[in-house]
């Protein structure tokens, strides 16, 4: 089965902190690709801030040129607009990979707030980046409560295809200071680069305008 990172995400804008990232847990979990699910409206984000699908799109086609990350918009297309329901959908949709969800610590020190996050862990393996600032607040939150007996050591990452699931594993990576909050405040308006730009998505190959 060809193994596939999924890593979820606003990427209002994409930036080079998504692209080490992404880099370096297709390294850690010998990934054959990472696949940038961009979201088309955040459910615990205000809307109000965010740029348009086919911007963030394009400024994530832009980041991940010549790297296994395969960029998609996938979401609109399926219809879904829970983190639950799309991997349901593409477990069904993609039966010859092998998936696993990368999340960063910020996320789960909010993972209760998601709808059905105790099923999104029964689905496939989960692998957490470590992030500064976040990481106590994880290990400390309510879903590790539940979550932490499940948790796999770091050497063992390498057999992440055979787990069982629920399954865990932490990955520490290298502090990266950029944030697409930051770039949003220094440029407001970065999405009118894209303006009118056609975009074809990176795993279903369609047109997104």
């Amino acid at each position: 089965m060809t193994t596939t990172g999924l890593l979820g995400g606003s990427f209002n804008p994409a930036h080079g902190g998504h692209r080490s990232i992404s880099l370096f847990a297709i390294g850690a979990l010998g990934l054959d690709e990472m696949w940038w699910l961009v979201s088309p409206g955040n459910p615990l984000k205000p809307a109000i801030d965010m740029a348009p699908l086919p911007a963030r799109l394009a400024s994530a086609r832009k980041v991940t040129r010549r790297t296994p990350i395969r960029v998609s918009a996938i979401e609109r297309q399926m219809g879904t607009r829970y983190t639950v329901d799309t991997l349901r959908k593409l477990l069904l949709r993609y039966p010859h990979r092998r998936f696993i969800w990368i999340m960063g610590a910020d996320n789960v020190a909010n993972f209760t707030r998601w709808r059905r996050w105790r099923d999104i862990a029964r689905m496939m393996p989960i692998a957490v980046i470590a992030r500064p600032g976040y990481d106590d607040d994880a290990v400390a939150g309510p879903a590790m409560a539940w979550l932490r007996r499940f948790v796999r050591r770091p050497d063992q990452r390498s057999q992440w295809t055979v787990w069982s699931t629920p399954a865990l594993v932490f990955l520490r990576f290298r502090p990266d200071p950029r944030s697409a909050t930051a770039i949003r405040q220094a440029d407001p308006h970065w999405y009118n680069a894209y303006a009118g730009r056609a975009v074809r998505d990176g795993v279903t190959h369609r047109l997104l305008r």
